[in-house]
């Protein structure tokens, strides 16, 4: 690789670095081309990649960045995984991770905070963007589900008594 390619590597990763809501580093030391092309392919459906670089480049590419403290997870063997949406790298990464103990999660980086494995596993608990967004939708529903219900509710109650009252005259 000579020198330009290295500053575009450099580039392209400090740009990842940068965008990405969530960065997972781990340690894929012993894993098969079948078992890497399955966590890319995890990865790609969730609109995520992963990242394979030397420690070098990554770390001079880190360089300035928010997340520069995450250079010392940059050791032996690692790849990196990330994503736009700050859960869904983790999310995989995780459920990856208990499948195959030769995919070892080091820790990663979420905006500014760098963090350690229970970092990574916390953010993979929390739901997603989606997730959240349809909570505030249900909330913000409720209200007039519940008005809706509370207006109905009188014509059916009185459409009830009469067709009782109905019934007791016919019989």
């Amino acid at each position: 690789m000579d020198r330009a390619q290295k500053e575009q590597l450099v580039e392209e990763l400090g740009q990842i670095f940068a965008s990405s809501g969530v960065v997972v580093v781990a340690r894929y030391e012993g894993m098969t081309v079948a078992q890497m092309q399955d966590l890319r392919a995890k990865l790609r459906e969730v609109g995520g990649s992963v990242r394979v670089a030397k420690n070098t480049l990554a770390k001079i590419a880190l360089e300035g960045k928010s997340a520069a403290k995450m250079a010392d997870l940059l050791t032996g063997m690692t790849v990196m995984s990330y994503t736009e949406d700050p859960v869904a790298a983790a999310r995989v990464c995780e459920a990856y991770a208990k499948g195959n103990d030769k995919f070892v999660i080091l820790g990663g980086a979420m905006g500014e905070t760098v963090l350690d494995l229970a970092g990574v596993k916390a953010v993979a608990a929390m739901p997603s963007r989606e997730e959240l967004l349809a909570q505030i939708v249900s909330c913000i529903g409720a209200p007039a589900s519940n008005i809706a219900g509370a207006i109905g509710a009188p014509a059916s109650n009185i459409a009830s008594i009469l067709s009782t009252i109905e019934e007791k005259a016919a019989a």
